[in-house]
């Protein structure tokens, strides 16, 4: 930017407020996440940009006034002149021997860079009887939350509170702080009922920095609400990268060896708290999936480009991993004449094999997706479907049947984190549950919902503890101020969290709770029963004393439980996903005509709670395999920047679900719980991939990229890249 004009804007009515980089540049630090280990190269993010606008959408000027349409009218008095720059709009250009580099301390414009190796990988493709070589690809795509980001920022003195739909207000708190200079203890950070996030709430962006300094500034609250645009242009966006895969397998279809460079289109800076150390590390460690493969090697690279930074989105990582081990499945089965579900039962981790270390270090706890597979293709009637396939291609007809199996990590704790050498995100999570004055109990847990059903679940796991009839329980959304520290709803880390944290919480709890009634009734606390909300002798019923009864007589502190939990996962959830679809010849529009899974994430808390977010998972996998893309042009513009333009699946796309649960128990967890928030974008747009690309095989069309579009899917390709021998 050669200038920042705010004269006329600073006069315009209403206006209290108005900054420009100048104005922050020496009391708010950046946003500059630490990532422990070799291959890492750090970014500075400040509030507003500085000298260098790195994408379009990224703040430059901050106001604010009585209203928000006096707000918008005074923006277009803020006069910003800028001198065009070679724009780094995609990984070619970034990797270009002779590229502009977007951060002058960044070689090569990458940020991250890891790799490793597993087994004898050069000795496996040596013999192997079929090698399959591909390259995949994935476009940006947002997760476009029904509730935008906001939030209120107030200062009371050198206080600061703000009420947000952070997805991690204990993480949120630490950077505000650490921006502001502020000692612990001086900012509080309240969550009020948030309506989604899907990862996209996770991260500390400019906008929560600029928006406390203007409250500063004024000595008056703020209020920042995003607007749709906003959101599709400035906020956390995901997927973008490819991934080069190689497969080496014998004659009968057993895997021997893969080998995978992936590279993700990060985006201009790390993201905060995660670093660009999130998708590609994530694709490249989850790639080998539920099969036994013996040697693996494998290169993960974030590199910077003139776009907003990638952040954690449902399935980060996971669903390009998924995408590209099961299209090599399918390409794999078709050059050995095999059925596509044949040659996963050859290659399946069985049952017994567990605890399995995978070919990228994974411990897998538990699982059984050979039965998972046999149920799966049982509930979606796969015969049958293949049947209708085959009958159809006479007739012109292109009906696809599509496979995904997939494993993912779930319930991290700190020493994941570590691992990985994100140093931002603590790990752990907590719970306090204590016993209120009329004899309810209230669960506070250091993460919030938005939407999850984390309120439901969380009064289920404490009353069933307890004793308490559920509707006796309220959970509350986080306030730092008294609610327990911990990290985050992110990562499908509610369940395992509240069984660990809440569960011994209520369980403590209920201990003091009958040895102040067993003093009341003058009873041994071991003689007493706590059942629907009231304490009584064992045997005698009618000799008891209220939960009200028992706050009173205790006054309160001793009957507040606070007990923390650190999950030693991961544990690994799992599904298998089969569609079936029909491609129209003439205008390449998908119809996706039945959708089964058959889902693992160990015991199930709740079952409606469950299947509602394998729905909601899987129609935002569909929608992304099928239609859902950020588009740039040559110069890093942003051409798909409303819903006009990036297409959000309606009802009418998607087909009623069959849903079946599997059990399996993981061994490390309280109750062998483990997440599974995920697994439908985890799993949907391999298995719509494999689907399109068995609809299409007539007409000699490849699927290596998604979203699938219309237009590719109308004509036959020149070549049809795959397999060599």
């Amino acid at each position: 930017m050669r200038r920042v004009g705010l004269e006329q804007a600073r006069r315009a009515p209403g206006v209290a407020a108005a900054l420009s980089r100048d104005d922050l540049r020496e009391w708010v630090a950046p946003l500059s996440p630490r990532l422990e280990g070799e291959g890492f190269w750090s970014t500075s993010w400040r509030p507003l940009a500085p000298e260098r606008v790195r994408f379009v959408g990224e703040p430059v000027v901050a106001l604010c006034a009585e209203s928000a349409a006096q707000a918008a009218d005074a923006c277009e008095l803020a006069e910003v002149e800028y001198e065009p720059l070679p724009a780094i709009a995609g990984l070619d250009v970034a990797l270009a021997p002779d590229a502009v580099l977007l951060h002058e301390d960044v070689p090569g414009n990458v940020l991250f860079r890891r790799g490793g190796s597993h087994g004898d990988v050069e000795g496996a493709f040596a013999r192997a009887a079929v090698i399959v070589r591909e390259t995949f690809s994935h476009g940006r795509c947002s997760a476009s939350p029904m509730e935008g980001r906001g939030m209120v920022a107030a200062w009371d003195g050198d206080r600061l509170t703000v009420w947000s739909g952070t997805q991690a207000p204990h993480i949120f708190r630490t950077v505000l702080e650490r921006a502001f200079g502020l000692p612990g203890g001086h900012v509080r950070v309240i969550v009020p009922d948030t309506g989604g996030g899907f990862g996209q709430k996770m991260h500390t962006l400019p906008e929560d920095l600029a928006v406390p300094a203007l409250a500063r500034v004024t000595g008056r609250p703020v209020k920042w609400i995003e607007q749709r645009r906003e959101n599709l242009a400035a906020a956390s966006q995901a997927r973008e990268g490819r991934v080069e895969i190689e497969a080496a397998a014998d004659r009968d279809g057993m895997l021997l060896a893969l080998r995978a460079r992936v590279t993700s289109d990060n985006g201009a800076y790390h993201i905060y708290p995660l670093t660009a150390a999130l998708e590609p590390p994530g694709t490249a460690s989850i790639l080998p999936g539920p099969y036994r493969t013996p040697a693996y090697a494998w290169e993960a690279i974030a590199v910077a480009t003139n776009k907003p930074p990638l952040g954690a989105y449902r399935g980060v990582g996971m669903t390009m991993g998924a995408f590209v081990m099961e299209r090599t499945m399918d390409l794999l089965a078709a050059r050995l004449g095999l059925d596509p579900a044949e040659v996963r039962r050859r290659n399946l981790i069985p049952r017994d094999a567990y605890p399995f270390t995978s070919a990228s270090g994974f411990v897998y706890d538990s699982g059984d997706y050979p039965l998972a597979l046999a149920l799966a293709l049982e509930l979606a009637g796969y015969e049958r479907l293949v049947r209708e396939r085959d009958d159809a291609r006479p007739r012109g007809r292109l009906l696809g049947v599509g496979i995904s199996c997939y494993t993912e990590y779930t319930g991290m704790g700190a020493s994941t984190y570590r691992r990985r050498g994100m140093v931002e995100v603590p790990g752990h999570e907590a719970a306090r549950v204590s016993l209120e004055a009329d004899g309810r109990v209230r669960c506070r847990l250091s993460f919030s919902s938005q939407g999850q059903g984390h309120t439901t679940t969380a009064a289920q796991i404490v009353a069933e503890r307890l004793g308490v009839p559920l509707e006796h329980v309220i959970v509350s959304q986080p306030d730092t101020d008294a609610t327990p520290e911990g990290s985050g709803t992110f990562a499908s880390r509610g369940g395992v969290g509240q069984a660990g944290a809440a569960g011994p919480a209520a369980v403590t709890l209920k201990g003091r709770i009958l040895e102040v009634a067993g003093g009341l009734l003058e009873a041994s606390p071991d003689d007493l029963v706590l059942a629907d909300g009231r304490v009584s002798v064992r045997g005698m019923p009618d000799r008891g004393v209220t939960l009200a009864e028992v706050a009173k007589t205790a006054g309160g502190a001793s009957l507040d439980v606070t007990h923390d939990f650190d999950p030693p996962g991961p544990t690994f959830s799992g599904a298998v996903h089969i569609a079936s679809v029909e491609v129209d010849a003439e205008t390449g529009r998908v119809a996706v005509l039945s959708y089964a899974v058959v889902e693992d994430c160990g015991p199930v808390i709740n079952p409606m709670i469950v299947e509602g977010q394998v729905h909601g998972a899987v129609a935002q996998g569909i929608s992304e395999a099928l239609g859902e893309r950020l588009v740039y042009d040559d110069s890093g513009q942003l051409l798909t920047g409303s819903f006009m333009d990036y297409a959000l699946p309606t009802a009418g796309d998607l087909p009623s679900f069959t849903l079946g649960h599997l059990e399996t128990p993981s061994p490390l967890t309280p109750g062998g719980h483990k997440g599974m928030g995920e697994g439908g974008t985890i799993g949907a747009p391999a298995a719509i991939a494999n689907a399109v690309a068995d609809a299409v095989k007539p007409l000699g069309i490849a699927i290596t990229s998604l979203p699938i579009l219309p237009e590719t899917l109308t004509k036959p390709a020149r070549s049809v890249p795959g397999a060599t021998a």
